[in-house]
């Protein structure tokens, strides 16, 4: 398998994936405004709640800069819709339980954890343009802080507007 490998000022890979609420998402409907499009590995799991709940608690400020929040795992709808719902998140998270969209933008990598090797989702984070070009790529993160970082840079790109 190669990795994708997306570089900023390109357009990258439109999809369209199943989504929690019962409603079908593509990159596609949100040209016009920003995209942050996250990827974790697993609902429910602390760092991924964690995650999840920071982009949420900024929502209205990611709002205010025309900016939509997508959140993407290997998860099902069901699952999403249990995690969504539990946490109160906001944005829709999407189900790519074959993993195509995930390789597509190269976040579908060999892991390791305990001395075992797996395949799984390395928590990275795109930010998109309006008109789906790629601005910014955090790959491997913390979640700490992250949500934040990543609303600075969505303030950047907007020249700092409020």
């Amino acid at each position: 398998m190669t990795e994708h490998q997306l570089e900023a000022g390109k357009p990258v890979p439109d999809f369209r994936l199943p989504a929690s609420g019962g409603e079908e998402v593509s990159l596609k409907q949100f040209r016009g405004r920003k995209v942050v499009l996250y990827f974790y590995p697993k609902d429910s799991t602390p760092a991924c709640t964690q995650e999840a709940c920071d982009f949420r608690d900024l929502g209205a400020l990611f709002a205010e800069y025309g900016t939509a929040v997508l959140g993407i795992s290997g998860d099902s709808v069901k699952s999403h819709d249990r995690f969504s719902q539990k946490q109160g998140i906001t944005f829709p998270l999407l189900a790519d339980e074959d993993h195509e969209v995930c390789r597509q933008y190269g976040v579908w990598q060999l892991k390791k954890m305990y001395g075992r090797e797996f395949e799984g989702i390395v928590r990275s984070t795109f930010l998109i343009d309006e008109e789906g070009k790629l601005l910014k790529a955090w790959r491997g993160i913390r979640v700490k802080g992250h949500a934040d970082e990543v609303l600075e840079a969505v303030k950047e790109a907007a020249g700092g507007r409020g």
